[in-house]
């Protein structure tokens, strides 16, 4: 008998109806607990560096339109990566060209000079992107350009030197993330040069040299490799390498997706433990995620929550994408090779109101109703995990469905039906992601927006992305399947904005 369990979700913000012009908030497919830019046009966060409390949040932003156009770097700051402050833009178009994306560091020592006073500067990189010289057919059009802020981040002065690194033909030449390399004493840029990966070195953030490059002949290479980020993490009382390598397109699902390689770095070239291609999720709507600098061993990650795919076509009408929420990367191991795994960063706990707790929804349990408010985090644990579907309806009969299929040991969503599809062929569609973990339990995380969802299995070995747009918000949830869940918890989740 299947197992079904009507739960009422009552939306606590209505997406069908008319809404006051001047509250952005309760716009149609508004993101409560991601962020979002007020207005305009959103992709890559760039420039993500902590520093005096306050997590800084820079990002591909094109003010005038909702779709691509000359990008700035907009600004947002929070003190718990879940409350932002919208501020002004940092970073403009000049006659190097757009802002492209890249990172941003505390520039502790001031090896740069750029500091003043003794105190230490914030410096971005950034790529600039020449649309002049593309349009004369030029290979060398991206250079990378730096900016620095002694006022923590309020404004932005570029460099009178610019570019600080130019381009020896490579039409794509882009996306710098920099790090310190405290064993050489030196600064590591790590750039995505078109099928490969770059590192460059610099005690100043100003004079570069080319050091190695990685991933010609490894990885997915279905499309162009962008939005590179490495860093360190630790299992089992030993340090590896990560490198991230986003990719458009050729991801698992289509379109754009985030790989990554797992191995050494001694400072100079990358070595990769083995050749696999891992994807840290695997659904169709994470994309040119990095992590946060200054944080020291905590790696805090956060991606684009759309794909390149439709980005520019979702029905959302006075701006355009929202980012995921934050997650913490750690490595785990499952059936001996070593993964990067997701899960929801702590802080966004602090949204949470009290939570409804069901214990022992076994197979036949068809009485159990509870009603929530979105967004909403679920979580559920199940000792034998089998054959389930969570579909997500409202009353017009457009459904989200979630689970896991024993036979392929994959776990899925299927937007097919979750309402207005027909804005791109490639949008409506069953997506999957493999699962990992080798235990017969297994424990299940979904976070919950007014348009999207994002799964965490298994401790977060299996993630997946979803956005959709339905005409009102979904106000059932029907679990069936063979799978009993030894207990099902969930928070309503008071608004960010």
């Amino acid at each position: 008998m299947l197992q079904k369990i009507t739960i009422v979700l009552l939306a606590a913000i209505g997406l069908g109806g008319t809404v006051a012009a001047q509250d952005y908030r309760k716009e149609a497919y508004r993101p409560q607990i991601h962020f979002s830019p007020k207005s305009g046009w959103m992709n890559d966060p760039n420039g993500m560096v902590y520093h005096k409390g306050v997590y800084h949040m820079f990002y591909q932003f094109y003010p005038d339109s909702t779709v691509w156009g000359p990008m700035h770097w907009g600004h947002a700051t929070s003190r718990d990566l879940v409350r932002w402050q919208h501020q002004p833009i940092a970073l403009y178009p000049d006659s190097l060209g757009y802002i492209f994306s890249g990172s941003a560091v505390v520039d502790a020592a001031n090896t740069s000079g750029l500091g003043k006073e003794g105190k230490a500067p914030l410096v971005a990189i950034y790529t600039y992107h020449d649309t002049a010289g593309e349009k004369k057919g030029r290979k060398d059009f991206q250079t990378q350009g730096i900016a620095y802020s002694n006022d923590d981040g309020k404004t932005w002065t570029k460099y009178s030197g610019n570019p600080v690194l130019r381009n020896p033909g490579i039409v794509d030449f882009r996306d710098p993330k920099v790090m310190w390399y405290a064993p050489d004493k030196k600064w590591v840029m790590t750039l995505a040069t078109k099928d490969r990966i770059t590192f460059y070195s610099s005690p100043n953030l100003k004079d570069w040299t080319r050091e190695s490059e990685f991933g010609a002949t490894i990885g997915a290479h279905g499309g162009v490799w962008e939005c590179p980020d490495l860093f360190q993490l630790e299992q089992g009382g030993k340090k590896h390498w990560v490198l991230l390598v986003n990719l458009n397109p050729g991801g698992p699902n289509g379109g754009s997706a985030t790989q990554y390689f797992i191995g050494d770095f001694d400072g100079t070239a990358f070595t990769p433990a083995d050749t696999a291609t891992r994807w840290l999720d695997y659904g169709p709507d994470e994309y040119a995620g990095i992590t946060y600098a200054n944080t020291g061993d905590r790696k805090v990650f956060i991606g684009w929550m759309s794909n390149w795919l439709y980005g520019q076509q979702v029905p959302t009408e006075k701006w355009r994408s929202a980012l995921t929420i934050p997650r913490d990367l750690s490595l785990a191991a499952a059936g001996g090779k070593l993964y990067v795994a997701s899960k929801p960063s702590k802080e966004l706990a602090t949204l949470a109101k009290p939570a409804t707790t069901l214990n022992q929804l076994k197979a036949g349990n068809a009485s159990f109703v509870k009603t929530f408010s979105l967004p909403a985090r679920l979580e559920l644990q199940t000792e034998q995990l089998q054959d389930f579907q969570l579909v997500f309806s409202n009353d017009a009969g457009e459904e989200l469905i979630v689970g896991y299929d024993k036979t392929a040991n994959q776990y899925f969503v299927d937007r097919s039906k979750s309402g207005k599809v027909d804005f791109n062929k490639d949008f409506a569609g069953r997506h999957t992601a493999p699962r990992f973990a080798t235990a017969k339990n297994t424990d299940l995380t979904l976070v919950i927006d007014h348009a999207s969802l994002e799964l965490f299995a298994d401790k977060g070995l299996s993630v997946m992305t979803e956005i959709f747009f339905p005409s009102s918000s979904y106000n059932k949830v029907v679990l069936k399947g063979s799978t009993g869940f030894q207990q099902v918890r969930y928070w309503p989740l008071t608004s960010a904005l």
